[in-house]
């Protein structure tokens, strides 16, 4: 196979890239990625690398004649080893961030100054932060971070694009509000014309009636042996899917309740007129529940055995992805993926459900990015989300909305009595579990 000859088997040839390009990390996100970016991009294999702590899956970058480093970037060496083989040329390079415990402010700043694209599907801190007693809360919080790649943006605005958070949540989620506000909007016969601006589509929102947002997923992939995961959350929250129908979520902390809300604020004089509550209401698999209880009662503190979830250990189940907005005139409305592990072992190798909402998301991700090669630092929400849910809908499985009439109130007080805020359904006080 010649070095420059495109992958496109099960798939349509979306871009091509002739640069250098850098993968950061190869654990169940990037396996997954690899082949996705193989279908649908034309590049030269022979300027491919991917860098990583981790060498136990090299031998499927051997079979591909793909470069492995097998090392780990910290503060210190990232420049040093990151530089050189983004600049090798000719044309820009690309750095594709899916690792964990490096700074995705400081590699993305490194890209402006080498003038490379770069994209990642999460803020990361250097190692460290999440746990550092010296910080204060809201330190070390998904708000602070995200706020620190807005401050890069707004310290060195426009250039080469970069894209921040682009996976299936934060990321696809977002391109599905937009999609499902649009269905809404019709189903009311709004007369609308489609929005151009953040601005136009926060005015859509509030004319609609939009209270709010949950990113409602439900998890049932099963594992043949329960696993450990990563860290959760407390607080539970009563949310609804399609599948699950009425359940209790955990609220975990997530950057999309973060941007979605702030991009669909509005403003008039200076002043919040609107702005929907947005949280991510999630149940993860029951493996993960029995999990998260167990962590609980060791004060958070996570278990010393931890195993991440490959395709080979789920034997059955869907996730069940996507957004519910609430509180307008057809009550609630669910819009998401469902998609099934079986479907998924059909579609693409190397990942579970879960983990192909997340790669298809980023496979969309970078073709959007280099059909825009010049728009700065951006975030989901402000990307093309027609261009973006095209380019990932073929890896989705079944992509349905459905209306429902279920609020957080449905069956409260009926056998024990309970305070609740009966004037308005979707008050926060509603949802959330006591």
């Amino acid at each position: 196979m010649d070095a420059t000859t495109p992958v496109t088997r099960n798939g349509p040839l979306h871009a091509r890239f002739d640069g250098p390009i850098v993968m950061i990390g190869f654990g169940s996100i990037g396996k997954g990625t690899l082949p996705l970016i193989e279908r649908h991009i034309a590049f030269d294999r022979s300027k491919f690398v991917v860098i990583a702590p981790d060498d136990s899956d090299r031998h499927l970058l051997d079979e591909r004649q793909i470069r492995f480093i097998h090392e780990g970037l910290t503060k210190d060496n990232y420049r040093d080893i990151l530089v050189p083989l983004v600049t090798t040329g000719p044309g820009q390079g690309m750095v594709v961030n899916l690792s964990v415990d490096t700074s995705s402010v400081d590699l993305m700043e490194l890209c402006k100054d080498i003038d490379a694209f770069y994209i990642d599907t999460v803020v990361e801190p250097w190692p460290g932060l999440y746990t550092n007693p010296n910080r204060s809360i809201s330190e070390r919080s998904n708000y602070a971070l995200r706020e620190s790649v807005l401050d890069l943006r707004r310290r060195r605005p426009g250039g080469v694009t970069a894209v921040s958070c682009c996976g299936a949540n934060p990321g696809m989620v977002s391109w599905m509000v937009k999609q499902a506000l649009i269905d809404i909007a019709g189903e009311l016969k709004v007369d609308f014309v489609e929005p151009q601006t953040r601005e136009d589509w926060a005015r859509l929102m509030r004319h609609v009636g939009v209270k709010g947002i949950h990113i409602a997923e439900r998890d049932t992939q099963r594992a043949r042996d329960p696993y450990h995961p990563r860290p959760g959350a407390g607080t539970r929250v009563r949310s609804w899917t399609p599948t699950a129908q009425a359940q209790h979520g955990w609220m975990i902390t997530h950057n999309e309740s973060i941007s979605i809300a702030d991009y669909f604020t509005l403003r008039e004089a200076g002043k919040v007129v609107y702005r929907p509550t947005c949280h991510y209401a999630y149940h993860p698999c029951d493996d993960a529940v029995l999990s998260l209880h167990e962590m609980a009662g060791a004060q958070w503190k996570p278990q010393q055995t931890w195993h991440i979830l490959s395709e080979d250990d789920i034997v059955d189940g869907i996730d069940e992805l996507g957004v519910l907005l609430y509180g307008h005139a057809k009550n609630a409305y669910w819009y998401g993926s469902q998609l099934s592990i079986e479907e998924t072992r059909r579609l693409a190798p190397y990942q579970n459900a879960t983990g192909l909402q997340v790669t298809s998301a980023v496979l969309a991700g970078i073709v959007w990015m280099l059909e825009n090669p010049d728009r700065g630092i951006v975030e989901a929400d402000e990307m093309d989300f027609r261009r973006c849910l095209e380019i990932q809908r073929p890896y989705l499985g079944p992509v349905i909305g459905c209306y429902t009439d279920w609020t957080p109130l449905h069956g409260r007080g009926e056998l024990f009595p309970e305070e609740v805020d009966r004037s308005d359904p979707w008050q926060f006080s509603n949802v959330l579990v006591n």
